[in-house]
């Protein structure tokens, strides 16, 4: 009887298609990830396998063998090594927690570092200005706002004029404020946020003009009185510039200018130029550029009498403003004007005139003037006004002489007979290298 047993059992064990299921040992079934990487269920699966295996070391062995035939029957091999490997699992999930925490530890100190430091950045951002170039008013300049979110700024005011008040007998400090920030931001988009202050140093030196235009008119006669609608237009100069044929792009003038003559800013008169710049500005009176008739007037008048020229020049306070104090010495004098007036001139003899003419630099020029630089606090303050008129008094004798040769009020004066002359005009480009 005990051999038959045996062989049954062994049949039974060769056949496990026939073999009856043992409710102790369920089929494994297929589990969710989730739950073979929980840490309360692969707990108890451990403790379990532990008790069993501890308690009954000799049937641990028979069981086994008999869990690898049911492996090899079942097909579920992945699965039964998978729940079989669950009770390393917990384990090396706990590890990788504890490398994850200490990981988490060790980066923790250096986030914060990255933090402080990202805080200390954004916070000195927020303090300082904006790069040049890249202020939010400025069109196409990143703001870095989601959709549908806007960004207004408000438009800076004007200056406030401080302790010192605006006056029309002088040139108030914010004028050469705005004039010194427009030269370094020289665009369009610039000066369209900061329209206030131009519009305000711009009304400041016209009130500026219109009193010296009084001051002028006292010391030149000749200057006619203009109603106060044509006196800005016809006196001060536009703050634009033409860049048409100019390699400098830059739109605007950084300085404010006025000229005076009998015809206004412009004719062919000789006249007087103020202009108003930080660190630049000037005072000149004058024939700039003549057209050729005036100019063949102006040498033909230095050829035949040259001492009334000279004898203007020659004025003790003309030496002192104009020309560094130079001493009373003719040829020192005609250095001088000349040295102001060497930037265009010819190089050789105009035509008509031979070079042993002992008034051949004379000859020579093609501008007239006369001219100083001002200092900032010449225009500034309240004896701006009285300076620059006293140095306009002292370039009146200059500008009548000139306008008597080149417009002379008795047609008659003029010689007939020198007339032809006026075609040394036609060759000075010639004589110009």
């Amino acid at each position: 009887m005990p051999q038959k047993s045996r062989k049954r059992k062994a049949s039974s064990t060769s056949n496990p298609r026939k073999r009856a299921p043992q409710p102790s040992k369920a089929t494994p079934t297929r589990r969710s990830k989730r739950i073979k990487s929980s840490p309360i269920t692969s707990a108890g699966e451990v403790m379990t396998k532990s008790h069993s295996s501890h308690f009954f070391g000799n049937k641990s062995e028979s069981s086994e063998a008999e869990s690898m035939v049911e492996k090899e029957a079942s097909g579920y091999e992945d699965e039964d090594e998978s729940a079989n490997d669950m009770s390393s699992s917990p384990q090396s999930d706990i590890d990788d927690e504890d490398e994850d925490e200490y990981s988490s530890t060790e980066e923790a100190p250096r986030k914060r570092k990255t933090g402080r430091a990202g805080q200390k950045k954004a916070n000195g951002a927020e303090s300082s200005k904006p790069a040049k170039g890249q202020e939010l008013w400025r069109p196409g300049v990143k703001t870095g706002l989601a959709p549908g979110e806007a960004l207004f700024i408000k438009l800076p005011k004007a200056r406030e004029a401080g302790k010192t008040p605006y006056r029309d007998d002088t040139v108030h400090p914010n004028t050469l404020a705005f004039l010194e920030e427009l030269k370094e931001n020289n665009d369009r988009e610039w000066l369209k946020v900061h329209d206030a202050d131009y519009r305000q140093s711009q009304k400041d030196f016209n009130s500026f003009v219109e009193s010296l235009t009084e001051k002028v008119i006292e010391k030149d006669e000749t200057i006619p009185e203009l109603p106060s609608k044509d006196l800005f237009p016809l006196q001060t100069f536009r703050i634009y510039r033409d860049i048409r044929f100019s390699p400098d792009p830059t739109p605007y003038k950084t300085y404010y200018s006025a000229a005076w003559s009998r015809t206004g800013r412009k004719g062919p008169y000789a006249g007087y130029y103020v202009q108003v710049q930080p660190g630049g500005s000037f005072l000149g009176a004058g024939l700039w550029h003549p057209e050729a008739a005036p100019l063949a007037l102006m040498r033909r008048a230095i050829d035949r009498k040259s001492e009334k020229l000279k004898n203007v020049l020659m004025e003790p306070a003309m030496r002192k403003e104009f020309f560094k104090g130079v001493a009373r010495d003719e040829k020192k004098v005609i250095k001088a004007f000349i040295d102001v007036n060497s930037s265009d001139m010819l190089k050789t003899k105009p035509k008509g005139y031979q070079a042993e003419n002992p008034n051949i630099a004379l000859l020579r020029l093609r501008s007239f003037t006369i001219g100083r630089k001002l200092k900032d606090d010449e225009v500034l303050g309240p004896g701006a006004l009285k300076r620059i008129a006293d140095l306009i008094g002292i370039l009146t004798p200059f500008v009548t002489y000139l306008n008597s040769v080149i417009m002379p009020d008795d047609d008659a004066s003029s010689d007939d007979d020198e007339d032809g002359e006026e075609e040394e005009g036609d060759g000075e480009d010639e004589n110009d290298d």
